[in-house]
């Protein structure tokens, strides 16, 4: 099986979200950086590296070198670095099963005080890093590997606002920072067209962010009036997931308001006076498919 090796930038950025993350955080990357590296089109290599690997009795040796000092215990690596790349790789799929024992693993080899950050960087330094720089070369030197044709996606993100003037700004100059052409309705030219055909004549777009703010106040009948988005706004939202799918949409809320019960099951990302909402937005847009440098949201 021919392997594109577009994967391998996947997996180096799934490396890169780990390193950022600290001992309360790592397990989403953990975990996604495993699943990369059990993709089918690797199968073939994760055969030949693991057939005569023994991770069990690899481990057992090595923790009978524990001394009396906490982390003293030292890993009995073989000389074959087709054996080493195998052990490595099913270890990395045992801490995918299981992302306490990575802590547990770095506490026996890579202690480092009662820091779990810094303890978890040790394991990502010197076992993750080594072994994804290895495992690549042994792939590119031993696989078919080719470069398969990707269509870009439209770096347009069409953003559907209320009054909050505020919250537009923001989400259009971080969108503006991280190299994507933010496209707000009023600012297109109208053309005789209605909002609606505005909408559609620039829905050629690759996501949608969608600000849900508390400009208008509504209620059901014989019901005190609460805080509500403005209904052009659901609608475009409405719409947008329909063109687009749910996970091309980030809907960003601000404040407290009423949500339709019809959109239940989307996700809100909270838009607080911090830059957290900027680094949900981003992950979001990553998982639709975007590269993006995370260290340009900051």
């Amino acid at each position: 099986m021919s392997i594109d090796i577009g994967i391998f930038k996947k997996i180096n950025d799934a490396v890169l979200d780990l390193q950022s993350a600290s001992h309360q955080s790592y397990e989403r990357p953990l975990k996604t950086l495993v699943r990369l590296l059990q993709d089918p089109v690797l199968a073939d290599v994760n055969h030949e590296i693991t057939k005569d690997a023994d991770l069990a009795k690899f481990l057992e040796e090595s923790e009978h070198t524990q001394g009396g000092m906490v982390g003293s215990a030292r890993l009995l690596w073989p000389d074959d670095p087709k054996q080493t790349l195998g052990l490595t790789y099913l270890l990395m799929c045992k801490f995918g099963d299981d992302p306490e024992y990575m802590l547990q693993f770095g506490f026996l080899y890579y202690y480092s005080g009662r820091q779990l950050s810094a303890t978890l960087q040790n394991v990502i330094r010197q076992v993750i890093f080594p072994f994804v720089r290895d495992y690549k070369e042994f792939v590119m030197a031993n696989g078919t590997t080719q470069n398969q044709l990707h269509i870009p996606m439209s770096n347009k993100v069409f953003v559907v606002h209320g009054h909050d003037e505020g919250a537009r700004e923001s989400v259009a100059r971080f969108l503006e920072k991280m190299d994507f052409q933010a496209i707000i309705l009023h600012e297109q030219a109208n053309q005789g067209r209605t909002v609606i055909e505005k909408v559609e004549a620039h829905g050629d777009v690759g996501f949608a962010v969608v600000l849900l703010t508390p400009d208008d106040e509504g209620c059901a009948k014989g019901k005190p009036p609460e805080p509500r988005a403005r209904q052009n706004v659901l609608l475009e939202l409405g719409y947008f997931i329909g063109r687009l799918g749910r996970n091309r949409v980030c809907a960003l809320k601000r404040g407290e308001l009423e949500i339709p019960s019809d959109f239940a099951g989307m996700v809100w990302v909270q838009m607080d006076s911090s830059s957290g909402w900027k680094f949900a937005l981003a992950n979001e847009l990553k998982a639709a498919g975007y590269i993006l440098d995370l260290n340009r949201v900051i």
